[in-house]
């Protein structure tokens, strides 16, 4: 079993260190905003592998920190994904091993091919016209949710009238709106709706706890050691 770095130590991390002691493994490193001192090289290096989630203006950080000591690194961090493909090009400099995804937990990332399939179909009826609510507790800091942005990007690949998403109501035609929205303890809603005059086609995904995502991110935590490149949920599960 991999000996684990938990790098973000809230609920997730916490989530994940239950299912990883439950699972047989060993946790060598938990690092959080109070002991920030004790992500070093040698700690890391204590790791096979490591497991970021982290505020979001920490995750880049702590994901080039690792691929630099050579520690494959899993993420489910949002917020910095401006500077992917500085990660990509790090990660094939050192050699490494990167997993990232908006979101680990299975039901989502069917609900990911999903919506690829139903995008692909509406290319063919302009009269449907998209738009999308995310909802999240409270805590959560960015918006829309990195789920939200993956779900928009696959519409926008595959309806040529889209161009671009937007976090508001808007009237432009070439914009996917998304709204975003913070109730409570909220685990993650993400719901799609194509709207014509005449009647409304919605998809929707609802997470009941953090288990499905934590399952998720320990899964690729497993299955990334001893790999090298950059690596999704669709390579994991072969969508």
């Amino acid at each position: 079993m991999p000996k684990i770095a938990i790098l973000g130590y809230g609920k997730m991390g916490k989530a994940i260190e239950q299912l990883a002691l439950d699972a047989g493994d060993e946790i060598v490193l938990r690092i959080d905003a109070d002991n920030t001192d004790e992500l070093t090289t040698e700690n890391i290096k204590a790791a096979d592998v490591a497991i970021d989630f982290s505020r979001p203006e920490a995750g880049f950080h702590n994901i080039t920190f690792c691929l630099r000591a050579g520690v494959p690194v899993v993420s489910g961090t949002t917020g910095w994904l401006d500077r992917f493909g500085e990660v990509e090009k790090l990660c094939a400099e050192q050699e490494g091993a990167f997993f990232y995804a908006s979101n680990f937990s299975v039901g989502v990332n069917l609900f990911f091919a999903l919506n690829r399939q139903l995008a692909q179909l509406m290319e063919d009826w302009p009269q449907y016209q998209p738009e999308m609510t995310e909802i999240h507790h409270t805590q959560k800091l960015d918006a829309p949710s990195g789920t939200a942005i993956t779900l928009a990007e696959a519409m926008i690949e595959r309806l040529s009238r889209k161009s671009a998403w937007r976090n508001e109501a808007t009237d432009d035609p070439a914009v996917i709106p998304i709204r975003s929205e913070r109730e409570g303890d909220v685990k993650g809603t993400h719901e799609i709706r194509y709207a014509s005059p005449v009647d409304t086609i919605t998809i929707r995904h609802e997470a009941h706890s953090r288990e499905g995502f934590a399952k998720g991110a320990l899964q690729a935590a497993h299955w990334l050691v001893g790999k090298q490149g950059v690596f999704g949920m669709k390579d994991m599960l072969g969508l």
